[in-house]
């Protein structure tokens, strides 16, 4: 809860620090409205939408309204999707009014003492420092593989963990050794004729526990005739920093990886990750007014790529890949939908695997419901948008959900096993699925010899 002094700086920030043209870029067309997952999951509240927050934004601005609970409340329960902004005939950028919104709020609020510690060691303490990164999720390696994830199950001491956490245990993937994630490569040949140089954004949790998705993207990139750079220097992406109020802590971190990547060499730089290449991509706007970093960030911005983008481009789906028979359906990240507006590619390779019969499933574009730690502090916003998404994955009956990011990989995890369907449907990242039906293919064919 803010107190009235802390109010009145915020909006005083808001007034200074909002960009009040692109406030005044929305036309109240209501364009945004059915695309908005909290405007249709709370039952059309007007507050709950793109529009209406924007007009709660202006509103602090012009000092109609004080930036209260109320205000601050319908913010936070924005999952940040941006599925506003592709369908906004103005072109608001409605993802970077929130964040400013946001980051004005947090910086000016008294947090209680063991907020302000939570998010202390996250934000500064773990997140930006991968060897703690690799400490932590060895951790939850040892916990598994010692016997004491089998204990803690059969014990039921899980049970005392609220309802959603103790499930989202179960979809954790199992994490590598500490040795396995400490023993990475720096460069990586192509495996035959070189078409590109790439370098490839590892990130934080992607190169700790889902490490096995790294090591899958990096093999198809030399598949596809990459030769790969893996910059040692380059750090957490910013964008739990930047989405949760923490913007100078995601500045910081976005200068680390220019620098990391900048005098490399390289065609592109690769992503596997949609919320990572969502955030990445956006490091011009963050960086927009410092004259130092500004054009570096936009040639920072120019090279990136997801990692679907360009094993089309370089035509992988060439390699005729088969799997056994199955209904794959496909869940957009948002990010990288909304953002990185990469959407057709992702469906083309899953498409041109033979043995797949891919089924587009509604409102596959509609957020699932993870969107960072969104699922663990605003839980019932979040299972209520994933209980209908699993509606519709459902009614194409399908046995495989392909995501493109790990939070939603969790995520559609997570509905599997609150649906108890897990015993005859599964998620995957997509780079695991064609690596799978990579081997698949090899397999058969020495079989066949």
């Amino acid at each position: 809860m803010t107190t009235a002094e802390e109010r009145k700086v915020i909006q005083q920030q808001f007034k200074e620090q909002m960009n009040e043209d692109e406030l005044l870029n929305c036309m109240r067309c209501g364009f945004c409205l059915p695309a908005c997952p909290t405007y249709v999951e709370s039952g059309y509240k007007e507050s709950h939408s793109p529009r209406g927050r924007i007009a709660l934004m202006k509103a602090v601005v012009d000092g109609m309204i004080e930036p209260d609970e109320d205000v601050e409340r319908s913010l936070n329960l924005c999952l940040g999707c941006r599925a506003c902004e592709p369908v906004c005939p103005s072109g608001v950028n409605y993802g970077h009014l929130l964040e400013d919104a946001r980051d004005i709020i947090n910086q000016n609020k008294k947090h209680s003492f063991s907020v302000k510690t939570a998010r202390n060691i996250a934000f500064n303490g773990l997140f930006p420092h991968q060897g703690r990164m690799q400490n932590l999720t060895g951790l939850l390696g040892f916990y598994q593989r010692s016997g004491l994830q089998s204990l803690a199950r059969k014990s039921g001491v899980l049970n005392l963990l609220p309802h959603n956490l103790a499930t989202m245990e179960k979809v954790l993937p199992t994490v590598p050794t500490r040795k396995e994630m400490k023993n990475r490569p720096h460069h990586l040949l192509a495996e035959g004729a070189v078409k590109k140089r790439v370098a490839f954004f590892s990130g934080c949790l992607m190169d700790t526990m889902f490490l096995n998705t790294n090591n899958a993207t990096l093999k198809l990139l030399q598949l596809a005739g990459c030769e790969i750079v893996i910059p040692k220097e380059q750090a957490c992406c910013g964008a739990l920093h930047g989405h949760s109020g923490e913007k100078a802590k995601s500045k910081e971190l976005a200068k680390r990886n220019i620098e990391a990547f900048e005098s490399l060499e390289v065609d592109f730089i690769i992503t596997n990750a949609g919320g990572c290449g969502g955030f990445l991509i956006d490091y011009d706007h963050l960086l927009k007014d410092d004259p130092s970093w500004k054009d570096r960030a936009q040639a920072f911005k120019g090279k990136l790529k997801d990692i679907s983008s360009i094993l089309v481009e370089l035509r992988f789906f060439e390699q005729q890949l088969e799997l056994p028979y199955q209904v794959v359906t496909y869940q957009d990240s948002c990010h990288l939908r909304n953002v990185m507006r990469t959407f057709g590619e992702p469906r083309s390779l899953l498409k041109g695997i033979k043995g797949i019969e891919f089924r587009e499933m509604k409102n596959a574009d509609r957020c699932c419901g993870s969107a960072g730690i969104y699922n663990i502090v605003e839980s019932d916003m979040s299972m209520q948008i994933l209980d209908h998404k699993m509606e519709n994955v459902e009614a194409v009956q399908a046995e495989t959900i392909v995501t493109a990011n790990p939070g939603c990989l969790l995520q559609m995890k997570l509905g599997i096993e609150r649906e108890g369907v897990a015993h005859r449907m599964r998620a995957v990242h997509i780079v695991d699925l064609l690596i799978e039906a990579y081997e698949y293919t090899k397999q058969k064919s020495t079989v066949s010899l």
